[in-house]
Order: structure tokens, then C-alpha cells, then sequence
């Protein structure tokens, strides 16, 4: 007689209609990089989806627009923690307090990074790179999101559960092609790339280190996004669609499926996966 295997996820077993399967009713979610172009993109998703979101950003103005503006939309509870996810007392302080309120953490989506869009020294050679630009993206991109993972790693070993998405670039997986920047000044520098694919490792380390703990860790890989507000280069978004299979930029709208489907119980087979989105960038 074959026995059936113990599914990890026991509310599978009592409701996986298609219906309910991306749904994140009931679940806390904690959202860093919130306030920022695709955070509160990926905001709405998650309010919309019925979860309970806490919005993590530094940006406090923004953050607390972000919250007004999902609060008025979807019958939702919204929080807002405005602080620096490198500074590890104020994450320690933000954990405690969403468990106390929430008497559990369900989701983290690290999605906070920096790229120096504006720095002066930016596009200076690498052989030229300032040391304090390299450490102040690293320690956003990889630091912050050390420390959010850990302090909520915590909270997730003791109840048993969890799901964590590290936000990616295709430049975490691939080299930057310099060709199709001209002067755009949008070009992808060495400690981005860097950090970014730090991050699709620490994905897998992490959903080993914690194998038998029923907590997923993915990553969310993403293409270049195509917005209207930013006044992007011409040349360059028609060179970047030229190199993709499905010939253009992605709309924020177009990785709303993919972080439904890794928040959710419709991945609960899934950790330690790099899920790419980018329209056929990293195929050819």
C-alpha cells in the first residue's frame, strides 16, 4: 500500500480551489522597499490579495502616502515602519513589534536595494570606483537584507512556517551588456550586479540551512521595467526591447503573477528557486 506523504502545507489539503490557491487572506506580509517604484506596485498586489501588510521604507513621507492610498482601497490592515534596515536595533525593534501585534510574520519580500542613480562618481570605470559607493550598496542591498531575514528567520523557526522572495535583477545572473546604455546614464555598475547575485545565493543557502522547518526561501528575478515618469532614454529602452524575446520592457504589472505565486500556497512545493521574469532577456 502506498502511503500518502504529509503535505507541509495543511491548508492545501482543506481548500485548493483555484479561487483561493494565490490568495493571501489572513497572512502578514512584510514588504521592504515599499515606497518605491515597484514596492508599492507590489503593495497593491498584496493588499488586494488580502494581506496584512507592513510597509517598510525609508522614505517616510512616501511610506505614509503609500499607506493612506491602500487603506482607502482595499479592506486591509496596513503598517508602517519608516526606518533603515541596515540599522540592526531598528530591525530588531520593527520585528518586535509586528509580532506583538500580529502574533506572526507569514511572508518577507526583500525588496529593498540601492542603485546610485545620481551619485556623482557612478559612472566612473571601475578601476576607478569609489570604495565608500561599493560599501553603501552593499550593505543596502546585501546587509539590510541579512538582517531582515535573520531577525524574521527567527520568528519563522519558531512557528514552523514562512516565505521569504529576495528581489533579483537579471544582472545578478548575467553580465551587464555596457552596449546598450549609450548615455542613458541607467547602466547597471559592478556593485549592483554584485549584490544582486549575492542575493540569488544566500536564496539557496538559506532554504537548505532551514530544510525541515517548513520555510520556503525563493528569488524573484526581474527584467528592466519600462516607466513612463522616469523619462527613460529612447535609444536605450529600444535597445534593451531588441534584445528580448518578447520584445519590449516589462510593465510593473507584469510581475504581479509571479510574487502571488511564490507568496502564496500555490508554491508549496517550491525553495531554493531563482524564478525569472524578463520576457526572454537571459534565453537567447
Amino acid at each position: 500500500m502506498i502511503k500518502t506523504q504529509k503535505n507541509g502545507n495543511d491548508k492545501l489539503k482543506k481548500d485548493n480551489s483555484l479561487n483561493k490557491l494565490f490568495r493571501l487572506d489572513g497572512k502578514t506580509v512584510v514588504l521592504t522597499g515599499a515606497a518605491g517604484r515597484l514596492g508599492s506596485r507590489f503593495a497593491h498586489i498584496l493588499c488586494e490579495s488580502g494581506s496584512n501588510l507592513i510597509l517598510v521604507d525609508k522614505d517616510a513621507k512616501k511610506n505614509s502616502k503609500l499607506k493612506l492610498e491602500l487603506s482607502k482601497k482595499y479592506n486591509t490592515i496596513c503598517e508602517v515602519f519608516d526606518i533603515d534596515i541596515t540599522n540592526e536595533t531598528s530591525v530588531k525593534e520593527m520585528v518586535q513589534k509586528i509580532t506583538k501585534k500580529f502574533k506572526k510574520i507569514d511572508v518577507l519580500i526583500n525588496n529593498a536595494h540601492f542603485i546610485p542613480r545620481d551619485h556623482p562618481k557612478r559612472d566612473f570605470p571601475f578601476e576607478e570606483y569609489p570604495l565608500d559607493l561599493w560599501n553603501e550598496t552593499v550593505n543596502i542591498n546585501l546587509s539590510g537584507l541579512f538582517l531582515c531575514s535573520r531577525e524574521i528567520g527567527r520568528i519563522m523557526v519558531k512557528q514552523n512556517q514562512g516565505v521569504i522572495i529576495n528581489i533579483s535583477s537579471i544582472y545578478g545572473i548575467t553580465g551587464a551588456d555596457q552596449r546598450i546604455y549609450g548615455k542613458s546614464r541607467l547602466n547597471s555598475p559592478a556593485f549592483y550586479a554584485t549584490t544582486k547575485g549575492g542575493m540569488v545565493n544566500l536564496t539557496k543557502y538559506l532554504a537548505a540551512y532551514w530544510h525541515g522547518k517548513n520555510i520556503r526561501v525563493n528569488t524573484l528575478t526581474l527584467g528592466g521595467v519600462f516607466d513612463e515618469q522616469l523619462h527613460q532614454d529612447k535609444k536605450f529602452v529600444s535597445n534593451y526591447s531588441k534584445k528580448t524575446i518578447l520584445g519590449r520592457m516589462a510593465n510593473k504589472e507584469d510581475y504581479d503573477g509571479a510574487l502571488l505565486f511564490l507568496a502564496s500556497d500555490a508554491s508549496s512545493y517550491v525553495t531554493g528557486f531563482n524564478l525569472v521574469v524578463d520576457g526572454g532577456w537571459t534565453a537567447w
